[in-house]
């Protein structure tokens, strides 16, 4: 059994990102680079997967710039089989990137397809549900557990009342939550034999897919700042203050 898994390239986790003077977009020059989280969650699922011997090979992609290729690498020392990498310079949107996934998943023919709910960066959360309508395959959203079976995969997931229990019939796509797993740490030896993996570029006009943007950044700006809290002296004064000045009651 062949497994896809689809990782972003994306500002690191613990950079604090700032945005560009001109308010075009976030400013990435220099900036620390790594995989999206919940990528790697998926990544770490697919090996588990493999160890438990119910897969047979996994292939990271990933659709981006050429340095994507270094993500690639640590999906490969993570333990994936080989990397394809569809390079872009043009900034991809959800449905882009999948349109993209399902010209590689006609092509690469796998029986599963797992992804990170969502990205850090654009927190779109839509590039697995496009996906699963593109191929018309079943899908299962925000995965806590994955059980893989004989020709299904049974799947936990998190909603708002609790635990939903879904079996889908393979092939499937199914996007990972935070609590699905723990990632491994990647060692010095893994990161070595990645190198040595194959790592197949492409266009997406290989694979026909147009990736023009259809959405247009008008502007980009931070937040305000937080004001300080203030003491109040009773509780009369709050319920005052909450009704006069925050007009909330």
């Amino acid at each position: 059994m062949k497994v896809l898994v689809p990782v972003k390239r994306v500002v690191d986790y613990n950079v604090k990102v700032r945005v560009k003077s001109d308010g075009s977009g976030v400013d990435i020059a220099n900036v620390k680079m790594s995989m999206n989280p919940f990528d790697e969650i998926a990544l770490e699922e697919a090996m588990r997967l493999k160890e438990a011997g119910k897969v047979t090979e996994v292939v990271a992609v990933s659709v981006g710039v050429a340095q994507c290729q270094e993500t690639l690498r640590t999906g490969m020392a993570i333990g994936a089989d080989r990397g394809i990498l569809v390079e872009t310079s043009v900034e991809t949107e959800p449905l882009a990137v999948a349109k993209v996934l399902k010209a590689l998943a006609d092509k690469e023919q796998p029986q599963l397809i797992i992804l990170g709910k969502q990205a850090i960066d654009d927190d779109s959360n839509q590039t697995g549900q496009m996906l699963a309508a593109l191929l018309g395959w079943p899908q299962a959203t925000f995965a806590s557990k994955v059980v893989l079976e004989e020709g299904k995969v049974t799947v936990t997931r998190e909603v708002d009342g609790g635990l939903e229990t879904l079996a889908l019939q393979l092939p499937a796509i199914v996007t990972t939550d935070l609590r699905l797993n723990e990632p491994r740490y990647v060692t010095l030896p893994n990161i070595m034999k990645a190198k040595k993996k194959p790592l197949e570029t492409v266009k997406p006009e290989d694979l026909g897919v147009d990736v023009t943007p259809r959405l247009k950044t008008l502007k980009v700006s931070e937040p305000p700042k937080r004001s300080a809290g203030i003491k109040v002296p009773d509780v009369a004064t709050l319920v005052a203050k909450l009704k006069t000045e925050a007009k909330v009651i």
